[in-house]
């Protein structure tokens, strides 16, 4: 307090007095009785005229009982101190109310990148109170685009000379404003660049196009009213930090929807491992690290699997991730279409299709991220799940690699053939099968053993050590090597590195035994529902029933002895059956029989209620011509027992790590190695994982020699193998 400073209530209260009874003060935010003669006697004298002597001397009250009024009356926030009256009463009063100072004699530099008026932003700094000037501690940078390349070199510099600023794009029909960047302390703008661009990827291909280093330009919806709107509001927010506030809204991004009016603010997350204020290296060294396994108990056991973390505590840890402006997605909704007794969920792109070209972006019923489950929370975080496993698998270019020809590299090296398992065959009538334009479909170059290509190292959880896998097999990658063929089998996210492990090595069981089976024809047994003892289960085949529907499930458990399960459900009330189906596999039986109807039931209302009309053809020609009879291996075989829980060897285990375990013992067994990469990405937390398995088959049309026919036939499904050209002719299209 200085001398000259003058005592009173603060500038956003009204002091009304009511003899005998209180002074209330009235404020934007409420009213506040005092009582008491002591303060009846103040409060007049509280106007902001008199310093603390002069306050002293005018009123009749003992100086030490006053001292200690006004202490209490200034900690509570009612009582302050101004150098003097201010000019503008008003202004006086908002910067009371917002809890800080003036900010008088305040400077601010004012930026403007790309088409963005300067002198328009200051004009609107000088009328918060600021004054303009060029060497400023702190800018204002105003731009028609957030990713406009000038703002990488402003960031650069303010990294470096470490002075805050503060972004803000006043011009269209979204205006943002905000964070703060703090170089030091926080994320920068490259950290929020990561995330804008990953919400539009669809100019990817426009910028390659056009050769364009920054965004693509668009046309300008505003108004002078949206303009001056987004303006006044950046020059407030920059005042607002000069004044000394500080609150979290000044860490994220703040967008205003001027054709609707609704506002929302957006978290920003610093990337550790960003390359301008991080650690670039951060995801290298960790694929150069070995994957330890640890003991994880599993502490929920639901019908979506034994769990290390449940799903109220995966949606309050990770949920933040789904945000239109800096989420990873821009939102995890509910499908509209599922009826309610199945819970379905969207949560944007899929980004194992991001290399597809746009003749192909309807090709498949996995076009979307999504999830499933048996509560609407369940398929919610599911959804988000999805989402985070196809992002973390997307290429950063921060990734480990190794530069070599795979002569070069063997034995460490794994032959991407091994894991793609194309026949020659395939290679020799690639044209054809490449005609559909069919993503799922595409069959890739030969692969060149001396062509030097990156490699990324990968660890083997059953041999112990790490191996190398082409980087383009790994990651989702549209500038990848031709002859490599990049997907999403064995891509998996999990509440700890181990849970994800589990679920990608299972997924991979789960798509072998289903290519077993469906491109042999192989007939199976039925599962018995009521035999689990599940209500939910129970309920509905009488709950497709009414969708005019019919439901069965297939156990399609293959040598490995995980227990794969196959839904099946088909129309009854038409001319056509809409054959659909759903996959799942668990240690637990009664876990893979919830997993594959909540596969099915996610995938069903894209064919239901007329939605599929605007499938691609050789979706519609299976849903109008495939038929039970002219498909029986879709049926259970009349002359097999109906599988129940009995007939699985099942052994509950109360730690992942111990599941874990069993299932590299069941692949040394059977000459399988497990190859595992941690995914998982710095800034986002949550675990995901790519599980590879040479030799095991995907569900996809791939007919190199090797399980595909052998399995089969030493399994006593056959007697001998089938021929190449006897393979199901339908390419299975999930």
């Amino acid at each position: 307090m200085q001398a000259d400073e003058r005592i009173g209530f603060r500038r956003h209260f009204r002091a009304e007095i009511v003899p005998g009874e209180a002074v209330y003060l009235v404020s934007p935010r409420g009213t506040t009785a005092l009582s008491g003669a002591a303060i009846q006697k103040m409060a007049p004298l509280l106007d902001g005229s008199l310093t603390l002597p002069e306050l002293r001397a005018a009123v009749d009250i003992p100086t030490e009982q006053l001292d200690g009024m006004l202490g209490r009356l200034t900690s509570a926030g009612l009582v302050g101190f101004h150098a003097e009256r201010p000019r503008d009463a008003a202004a006086g009063a908002y910067w009371d109310l917002a809890g800080v100072g003036d900010p008088v004699a305040a400077e601010v530099a004012v930026v403007a990148i790309g088409g963005a008026d300067a002198e328009a932003a200051e004009r609107a700094c000088r009328a918060a109170g600021l004054t303009c000037g060029p060497d400023a501690p702190f800018a204002l940078v105003v731009c028609d685009d957030y990713l406009d390349p000038e703002l990488a070199v402003f960031n650069a510099a303010r990294i470096a000379d470490g002075r805050p600023w503060l972004p803000a794009k006043p011009y269209g029909a979204q205006l943002c404003i905000g964070p703060v960047f703090r170089p030091g302390d926080g994320p920068c703008w490259s950290c929020l660049a990561v995330r804008l661009r990953s919400h539009r990827r669809g100019e990817s291909q426009v910028r390659r196009a056009l050769g364009l280093a920054g965004p693509v330009r668009v046309p300008e919806a505003s108004l002078a009213a949206t303009r001056e709107l987004g303006l006044q509001t950046a020059a407030l927010q920059a005042a607002k930090w000069l004044a000394g506030m500080r609150d979290e809204s000044q860490n994220a991004v703040w967008s205003l929807d001027t054709l609707t009016l609704s506002a929302s603010h957006h978290p920003v997350d610093r990337r550790p491992q960003c390359a301008d204020c991080g650690d670039p290296g951060l995801v290298a060294d960790q694929a150069r690290r070995p994957v330890r396994l640890v003991s994880r108990p599993k502490g929920v056991a639901a019908g979506n699997g034994h769990r290390a973390l449940s799903a109220e505590e995966m949606w309050e840890r990770f949920g933040h991730l789904a945000d239109p402006v800096t989420g990873i997605v821009e939102r995890v909704v509910r499908d509209p279409r599922s009826p309610s007794f199945l819970h379905c969920y969207q949560a944007g792109p899929n980004l194992a299709f991001a290399g597809a070209d746009l003749s192909s972006f309807r090709a498949g019923l996995r076009m979307q991220s999504g999830g499933k489950g048996r509560t609407d929370l369940d398929a919610r975080v599911s959804g988000l799940c999805e989402a985070v496993e196809r992002y973390s698998a997307s290429r950063f270019r921060d990734e480990a690699t190794v530069l070599g020809s795979y002569r070069a590299l063997a034995p460490d090296a794994v032959h991407p053939a091994s894991c793609m398992l194309f026949d020659e065959r395939q290679y020799r009538e690639r044209e054809r099968w490449n005609a559909p334009g069919i993503p799922f479909q595409y069959v890739p170059e030969r692969f060149d053993e001396d062509a030097e290509i990156e490699w990324t190292p990968v660890w083997s959880l059953t041999e112990g050590r790490h191996r190398l896998l082409p980087t383009s097999q790994l990651y989702f990658d549209a500038e990848g090597v031709g002859s490599i063929v990049a997907d999403s089998n064995g891509n998996a996210a999990g509440g700890t590195v181990e849970d994800a492990i589990l679920q990608g090595f299972l997924e991979l069981v789960e798509r072998d035994a289903v290519a077993l089976w469906w491109y042999n024809r192989t007939r199976h047994a039925g599962v018995d529902l009521e035999s689990f003892g599940d209500a939910w289960i129970s309920a509905l085949p009488e709950r497709f029933s009414e969708l005019g529907r019919e439901l069965w499930v297939l156990d399609l458990t293959a040598d490995l002895g995980i227990p794969v399960m196959a839904a099946v459900s088909r129309r009854v009330d038409g001319p056509a059956e809409e054959i659909m189906l759903g996959f799942g596999a668990h240690l637990d039986p009664a876990v893979a029989l919830s997993r594959a109807v909540t596969e099915l039931g996610q995938l069903l209302p894209a064919v239901t209620g007329g939605c599929a009309k605007g499938l691609p053809a050789h979706l519609l020609d299976w849903l109008r011509g495939a038929t039970v009879a002219e498909q029986p291996y879709l049926v259970p075989d009349s002359g097999l027992p109906a599988r129940t829980p009995a007939d699985y060897d099942h052994v509950p285990r109360a730690d992942l790590r111990d599941d874990l375990e069993h299932l590299c013992s069941l692949a040394r067994e059977h000459g399988l190695e497990v190859l595992v990469l941690d995914q998982t990405r710095p800034d986002l937390g949550l675990p995901v994982v790519k599980v590879v398995i040479p030799g095991m088959r995907h569900f996809w049309a791939r007919f190199a020699p090797g399980r595909l026919f052998d399995v089969p036939v030493r399994l006593g499904r056959l007697n001998s193998p089938t021929a190449y050209e006897d393979l199901n002719p339908v390419p299975l299209f999930l």
